[in-house]
């Protein structure tokens, strides 16, 4: 029986694109430290300031966290009076969460530094590159939702 093997690590597309995301990471969490913020927290704000009032669901699915930890991140950044909730729900359970002005500008000061993380990322791709790259992983994330 044949059976297939992945072969060098180095040159599986699963693995470097694992190391990517790692280092996109640790990348995000230096540029976001001086800021105060996470990389789940800068998620949030982004999120919140493209599509406001997000519930607590959304925002976790969106930021790739549990909805347990949205709440952790929710709470933080509304102590820090970045974001707003209503004390009860307008409808069902579901309680829309939006940017307060402080939180606007944290969130351009944010998305500055993560750009500049994004920029470094790519150096060397030129735009057309870019757009290849980004339809090749917009691709494989569709491929694997499917199964």
């Amino acid at each position: 029986m044949s059976q297939e093997v992945v072969g060098p690590v180095e040159s599986a597309v699963g693995y470097v694109l694992k190391q990517a995301a790692v280092s996109l990471r640790g990348a995000m969490d230096v540029a976001l430290r001086p800021l105060g913020l996470t990389v789940p927290q800068y998620a949030c704000l982004e999120l919140l300031g493209q599509r406001p009032g997000l519930s607590n669901a959304e925002l976790a699915r969106g930021a790739f966290v549990t909805r347990q930890s949205m709440n952790v991140v929710l709470r933080g950044l509304e102590e820090r009076g970045l974001v707003t909730r209503p004390a009860a729900a307008p409808r069902g359970r579901e309680l829309p969460t939006e940017l307060t002005s402080t939180g606007r500008e944290q969130l351009h000061t944010a998305s500055v530094a993560v750009r500049r993380v994004e920029k470094r990322m790519c150096r060397g791709l030129n735009s057309s590159q870019q757009q290849v790259l980004l339809e090749a992983l917009t691709s494989c994330v569709r491929n694997l939702a499917e199964d």
